[in-house]
């Protein structure tokens, strides 16, 4: 139950509990009396709107409670953002056909090696295991009695039964809800079989390269098995707790994992989907609205690939500005460094002198082939009113939004035709093919449907 909704039930059942008492509960407020008797409230009337009054009021604590200090969530599910209702239709509907009409193409591999997030730290308790779909695998996720993530495979190899649904952790061990076999977290290998006299070789789970950093946890995926090739850096602000947790976005988005970085080195798009104010929206076909042009967004970009050690990385510097009626406003101005950390991690920094300083975490974790879950977690330093980070995440979420209208309903073209100002497009797509191994995963079928 939200901080607002328990404050709501409060104050009802203060006022309910008022109501019910004998005498008058004007008595009780002194001061007060004279006006609520000149109003004619006396008596039952009296009560009620005591209680109503009172709801109102923690309702409305709980709500401000909420606005700055809670940190925002917002969750869409699979068809919330991106596609067109018509005719009648419902929003599932409407994805189900976007799905259903594209047209696959010549596309890349659909698994790229390297590091993807699973959750954050603190959606994982001690002694707790979730169920999580990623890379075409459902996968248990537990937190083991020595505080340590662990990542393996979800099915049983005696009986297929789920782990991550009823499976218990006993010290670092997770097991299995249906015969009590228990498998270690960090080597997948099976310890005990309850009713068995020896534990045969063959009894293990895969267990995937699991590390927990800037308070997420993440695995190596990489199509031959080898070990991991780069680390995650840390963020120090976020590990000693100067910056801290202002909330997340989650988005499930239908398209080929590559097409989400590209948008860093795409920097015609910016100028034309992304200028048009937050007060527009995210639905593409309001957003140049006349309404709204009073608020337009300025943008200039630069994206670049690094070199060795860190070719696994690329940078995009971007340059914000707000103009409102035309007039420049130098106070928001914000300089933005995303550093992209192989294909499914992208640091976005903020140093702004009025805002502050701080992090949005952009993760891209592959579902399916063509389903990608993508997260926007941001840390902000702890000195800074929570509203200020939860705004700028919330104008994020908008712009963002735009961009999912257009992946959920494109295709991929492997060969585009580019002007010689999309060069960094080109670019792009050479750096990011690092991420592809002969014998990565590629689609072989397109689902006729999904069903949400």
């Amino acid at each position: 139950m939200s901080n607002a909704k328990a404050a709501a039930v409060i104050g009802l059942g203060v006022g309910a509990m008022l109501i019910t008492q004998a005498g008058d509960p004007l008595d009780s407020v002194g001061s007060w009396y004279p006006i609520w008797s000149e109003m004619g409230l006396r008596g039952a009337p009296a009560r009620a709107f005591f209680c109503f009054s009172v709801g109102v009021l923690f309702f409305a604590i709980g709500w401000l409670y909420r606005l700055f200090f809670s940190p925002l969530e917002l969750l869409r599910s699979l068809e919330d953002v991106g596609y067109v209702e018509e005719d009648g239709r419902t929003k599932a509907q409407a994805a189900n056909d976007a799905r259903r009409r594209r047209k696959i193409g010549e596309l890349p591999p659909v698994y790229p090696n390297g590091w993807y997030r699973v959750l954050d730290s603190h959606m994982l308790q001690r002694g707790e295991v979730k169920n999580v779909s990623i890379l075409g695998e459902q996968v248990a996720v537990f937190r083991g009695h020595d505080g340590k993530a662990y990542v393996v495979d979800a099915y049983c190899p005696h009986l297929g039964a789920n782990l991550a649904v009823g499976g218990r952790v006993f010290g670092n061990c997770i097991e299995c809800p249906f015969h009590g076999w228990k498998f270690q977290g960090d080597n997948g290998v099976c310890v005990k079989i309850p009713y068995a006299e020896k534990v045969p070789d063959f009894a293990s789970v895969r267990s995937w390269p699991t590390c927990e950093v800037n308070k997420q946890i993440l695995v190596w995926f990489h199509c031959d098995g080898e070990e991991p090739q780069w680390i995650v850096p840390e963020q120090p602000e976020i590990t000693n707790d100067e910056w801290v947790y202002r909330g997340r976005t989650e988005h499930f988005i239908n398209a080929h994992i590559q097409e989400i970085p590209e948008n860093a080195a795409d920097i015609a798009h910016l100028s034309h989907l992304h200028t048009p104010g937050m007060l527009s929206g995210a639905d593409l076909r309001y957003t140049n609205s006349k309404m709204w042009e009073f608020v337009q967004h300025d943008w200039k970009v630069e994206w670049k690939p690094e070199s060795e050690p860190n070719k696994h990385c690329s940078q995009m510097f971007v340059k914000h500005a707000l103009r409102v009626f035309g007039c420049h406003w130098p106070l928001l101005d914000v300089s933005v460094v995303a550093r992209q950390v192989g294909p499914g991690i992208v640091f976005l920094l903020f140093d702004q002198t009025f805002l502050g300083r701080g992090v949005i975490m952009h993760c891209v974790t592959p579902v399916e082939p063509l389903l990608q879950c993508v997260t926007h977690t941001i840390f902000y330093q702890s000195n800074i009113p929570p509203v200020v980070p939860k705004f700028i995440l919330k104008v994020e979420c908008i712009q963002f939004e735009r961009d999912v209208m257009i992946w959920n309903n494109k295709k991929y073209v492997s060969k585009p035709r580019l002007v010689k100002e999309d060069s960094a497009i080109q670019k792009h797509r050479r750096w990011f093919s690092q991420f592809y191994s002969e014998n990565s995963p590629r689609l072989q079928y397109q689902r006729d449907k999904l069903d949400f």
